[in-house]
């Protein structure tokens, strides 16, 4: 099959590519460029299979695109990600994550294409909810702009389904962590704290570190969406990707230092507006429509998250003839 996959240059996109390539699709990739990199797809240019380019999926010119390429699947993973941003601009997060999607789903409609798979956020659109984990059967309770643009989303999928016959289907990531997650992006706790621990530079937890997520590893995300690429795999459905745990960010924090081999000694900083206090994922319908379930454990995943951040600072060390790293 010929698969699109929009936000290709980022850390979820780029892997998203390589298993569709593994998996023995063509893909074609989209990227702005405005966050994601071209060195995350330094595996798949090598790959005759792949094609890249350079576009925003709110132009006027995606109709033409799509056309173009005609992909029986789209991934649809470009967005603006970042909650702080959303709350200080709720325009530029409607337009980049509501109007894009819209853009992106009329273009697939022209085209006659037949899977939409869509990023949705499952660590947002539930709000605050009663009981965790949360299951799908919770309606979304946005208690932020980035989180009510992602619910929106989903009610745009449905409308192209009933509607106009695109099948579709929401995944409701967690928190995706993993290799190529920029720490100076527009998210990332662990690479965050990971790259920080490395440097040996200092980390900050905002609030009191009581905060939880559910962190699943990007892998697992990319094995998802493969198991969505046909039209009928939970067509119609959101479904929930994430492990079912709770991690606090002290926690988190506190994984993270062992690996690296440092002190774990946070400073801390007020909250941010925006965040939610706890959430983790009932993942038992991934489990039932597509057979997925999460494989890769959250220390092996840090362990594998560090180990690609340590290679990636010491090739920019010997680069620039600079000094080496810590642990």
């Amino acid at each position: 099959m010929r698969i699109l996959v929009t936000g290709a240059a980022g850390f979820i996109g780029s892997t998203v590519v390589d298993r569709m390539l593994a998996d023995g699709h063509s893909v074609v990739g989209i990227d702005d460029l405005s966050s994601g990199r071209m060195e995350n797809l330094a595996q798949a240019a090598a790959d005759a299979r792949f094609s890249f380019e350079k576009g925003d999926i709110t132009s006027p010119d995606l109709g033409d695109f799509v056309a173009r390429v005609r992909p029986d699947a789209v991934a649809h993973l470009a967005a603006q990600i970042d909650v702080r941003i959303s709350v200080a601009d709720p325009l530029l997060d409607a337009r980049l994550n509501v109007l894009g999607t819209i853009n992106l789903l009329e273009a697939a409609r022209a085209a006659g294409v037949a899977k939409v798979i869509h990023t949705s956020s499952g660590g947002s659109i539930y709000g605050t909810p009663a009981a965790l984990p949360v299951d799908e059967s919770v309606p979304p309770a946005p208690e932020s702009p980035y989180a009510a643009g992602k619910a929106a989303g989903e009610l745009y999928l449905n409308v192209y389904r009933v509607t106009y016959g695109v099948a579709t289907t929401a995944l409701a990531l967690g928190n995706v962590y993993g290799p190529r997650q920029d720490p100076h992006g527009e998210a990332g706790v662990v690479a965050i704290f990971g790259t920080a621990m490395l440097e040996g530079r200092p980390t900050k937890i905002f609030g009191d570190g009581t905060t939880s997520r559910d962190y699943v590893f990007v892998g697992d995300v990319a094995d998802a969406f493969a198991r969505c690429v046909p039209a009928q795999a939970a067509n119609g459905l959101r479904i929930n990707i994430g492990t079912g745990a709770e991690t606090t960010v002290l926690d988190l924090h506190s994984r993270i230092a062992r690996v690296v081999g440092v002190p774990d000694e946070p400073q801390f900083a007020p909250p941010r507006p925006g965040e939610l206090q706890r959430i983790s994922l009932d993942v038992g319908l991934a489990e039932r429509e597509i057979g997925w379930r999460p494989r890769m454990d959250l220390d092996g995943g840090l362990t594998r998250t560090v180990n690609w951040i340590r290679a990636r600072i010491s090739a920019h060390a010997a680069a620039s003839g600079s000094a080496g790293v810590t642990g």
